[in-house]
Formats: structure tokens, C-alpha cells, sequence
């Protein structure tokens, strides 16, 4: 069955969408936006090294990706505005990635594969790091949820519940490195902030708890999956971004339909 890239490819992006849900709500109530960003750019760096090296590419990314989290919380509040922590963190490793990825003579790259996905690509290996990854993610996040929705509130109302803040951003921080290694394949490190932010802002305007708004994320980022490759399939277009564009029209369309109720509600 798992023949059939198709089927491997619709397996990868479900993955990465299940995963990628309650994490992107994360992102999107504590304003991380910029920081998945960021950290995703980083991570051309750990493609860099991973070829270089001849180790495995989602080691190499995961490893650069942690780097960039511990670098940042290092170095925030000692001097540097935290937006401008990240820009130079982030656009000094893409920078390094893409010069040291132009010395790699003897290795053979499609680089657009890497910035940009290429998940009609995906084989059973690596259905099996993006599922296991996935897993990994989807675990950690619901095994702290409760903690993590508290200290997102307010860090006194987490200490007051027992909970330790600085420990619970770290395991999101270490969470988002993992969706971005594995979800790499998939759109790239590019457009994955985009699959992280777009399907949880889109369902923002109809969920009235947190819960609503995850499962709601899920489920937008699983149709966007299957728009993109059925895009991609008969458009002849680029499957990751097709993923992400379809999410954008969904998001236009739920954010419309939004204002209208609520223009109709207060009428």
C-alpha cells in the first residue's frame, strides 16, 4: 500500500498537521511567531552540516534547531531586544547554511527541496521519522497542556498550581524543534512557521476554548494537506506551497465569514 507516493505523501502531511495543531496554537497565543521562524531558518544550517558530515539530515536540523532555542534563551535580557536576538541569529545561520551548503561540491543537493519541501518524495523511512517525531510532539504537548495553557495565561498562576514555567518552555522550545526537523520534508524550512500559524489563527474565529481551537487546527491543516497535493496534481504547482496556499484561502474565507456574523450578530 505504501507504494503509491501519493499515499506516502497525504501519510507525511497528516503527520506533521496532527502534530503541528496544538503546537501552532502555542505559537500563536504566546506571539512565538517570529521565534518559529527563526528557528526554522536555523535550521539550513543543520542541513549544511548534516551533508557535510554524512549523518542524517533530521539529526542535524534537530541539533541546530536546539542550539538556536538555547542560544536564545541564553542571551534574552542581556542587553538585546528579543526580536532582534532572533533576526540575527536566524539570518546569520541561513546565511552560514547556504555558503557552507555552496562548498559541498562533492555532494549532490537540491536545495529548493529543502527550503521549499518535497513531500511527493517521502519514502518509508521517512514516513517513520515524520510519525515518530509527530508522536514525540503530539506527547509532549498533551502530556503538559494544562501547564502550558496556565503559564500562558499568567507565570504566578503556573507557580501557584505547582508548575515550573522555565521547564514547560522548555519542552515547548523542544517540541517546535522537532516538528520543524521533521516536517521539513514535507513544506520546508521555509513555509513550516506557515503551517504552524496559518491553520490555528484560522480557527481562532469560531473556537471558544482551547481545546476547540487545537482540534479546529487539526482539521484545517488536514484539509489543506489534501488541497495542496490535489492542487499540485492537477496544477503541476509546487506541493508544499500549494499546502500552504490553500491553508492561506482557508484562512481568508473563516476570517470573512467571521466578520460577517459578527457584523450580522451586532445588528
Amino acid at each position: 500500500m505504501l507504494d503509491d507516493f501519493m499515499l506516502r505523501a497525504g501519510l507525511a502531511g497528516l503527520g506533521v498537521v496532527l502534530a503541528a495543531a496544538p503546537l501552532g496554537c502555542f505559537v500563536v497565543w504566546r506571539r512565538m511567531a517570529f521565534f518559529g521562524a527563526a528557528t526554522a531558518h536555523a535550521a539550513v544550517l543543520g542541513v549544511a552540516l548534516s551533508l557535510a558530515l554524512s549523518v542524517s539530515i533530521f539529526a542535524g536540523v534537530l541539533a541546530v534547531s536546539l542550539l538556536m532555542a538555547v542560544l536564545v534563551t541564553a542571551l534574552s535580557g542581556r542587553g538585546y531586544a528579543m526580536d532582534t536576538l532572533l533576526g540575527v541569529l536566524a539570518h546569520a545561520a541561513l546565511a552560514f547554511g547556504l555558503v557552507a551548503v555552496s562548498f559541498l561540491s562533492d555532494v549532490r543537493i537540491d536545495l529548493m527541496a529543502y527550503l521549499f519541501g518535497d513531500i511527493l518524495a517521502v519514502g518509508r523511512g521517512d514516513l517513520a521519522v515524520i510519525w515518530g517525531g509527530a508522536v514525540l510532539v503530539l506527547g509532549l504537548t498533551l502530556w503538559r497542556w494544562q501547564a502550558l495553557l496556565l503559564e500562558t495565561i499568567s507565570d504566578e498562576l503556573a507557580h501557584a498550581e505547582g508548575h515550573d514555567p522555565r521547564r514547560d518552555s522548555l519542552i515547548l522550545t523542544i517540541a517546535l524543534a522537532i516538528i520543524i526537523a521533521v516536517a521539513i520534508k514535507v513544506v520546508g524550512v521555509l513555509l513550516i512557521t506557515a503551517l504552524l500559524i496559518i491553520p490555528a489563527a484560522a480557527a481562532r474565529a469560531f473556537s471558544h476554548t482551547p481545546e476547540q481551537m487545537a482540534l479546529g487546527a487539526a482539521g484545517i491543516g488536514m484539509l489543506s494537506v489534501a488541497g495542496g497535493l490535489w492542487g499540485s496534481w492537477h496544477l503541476d504547482t509546487p506541493t508544499g506551497p500549494s499546502i500552504v496556499c490553500v491553508a492561506a484561502l482557508i484562512f481568508a474565507a473563516l476570517t470573512t465569514l467571521g466578520r460577517v456574523i459578527r457584523a450580522k450578530a451586532a445588528t
